[in-house]
């Protein structure tokens, strides 16, 4: 299943499609392991059983039409190029958001995007560094789009963007508006 609408040279340009899986961020770095990732890789999923979030804790994507990818890039840099991608990210979906949706979310840093103080959506940013340089950068977003039912556990901390303001989102449309804006940051940051 690929992504319409993408303008990259490479981010999302190999897509992967899960209708369930564990995680994509987990299964992304499987793919490195195995070395069938090309950089630029992205993978997403209507449901993920044990997807991943900050702190080892569980995100939980247990309806379809919400937004859970991971994507991979390659790379050889120093990990101060890096500094603050995390931020520059969530600056990208608040601005995606706004600009395509109408709907006003909040960052509450490092990584989480908020409403009203409670949590729809969170980024997980990981890499490998060998010799000193990162070699790998990968990056799962989720964000709650559809998702109505929220576990005990987490209900009053947590909402989704249909809740809130009723707005349907495409989640292909989202994730390729994602990675042509983010592609730009990227190649921007490693200086090519």
């Amino acid at each position: 299943m690929q992504l319409k609408n993408l303008t990259t040279n490479f981010l999302g340009r190999n897509s992967i499609y899960y209708k369930e899986i564990d995680s994509t961020q987990s299964e992304i770095w499987r793919l490195i392991e195995n070395k069938l990732a090309p950089t630029g890789t992205l993978l997403f999923a209507d449901i993920q059983t044990k997807g991943k979030g900050t702190h080892g804790r569980i995100w939980h994507t247990d309806e379809e039409n919400n937004i859970a990818f991971s994507f991979y890039v390659q790379m050889d840099c120093n990990i101060e190029k890096l500094e603050g991608i995390t931020l520059e990210i969530a600056n990208i979906i608040v601005d995606i958001f706004k600009n395509k949706y109408q709907v006003d979310l909040e960052i509450k840093k490092p990584n989480d995007i908020v409403f009203k103080n409670k949590k729809i959506g969170g980024i997980l940013t990981e890499t490998k560094v060998i010799g000193g340089n990162v070699k790998h950068l990968v990056v799962g977003i989720g964000i709650n789009t559809e998702k109505e039912n929220f576990n005990e556990d987490i209900k009053d901390i947590a909402t989704s963007i249909k809740k809130e303001f009723n707005v349907d989102i495409n989640v292909k449309e989202f994730i390729a508006e994602f990675c042509n804006r983010f592609e730009k940051e990227i190649i921007k940051r490693m200086g090519n």
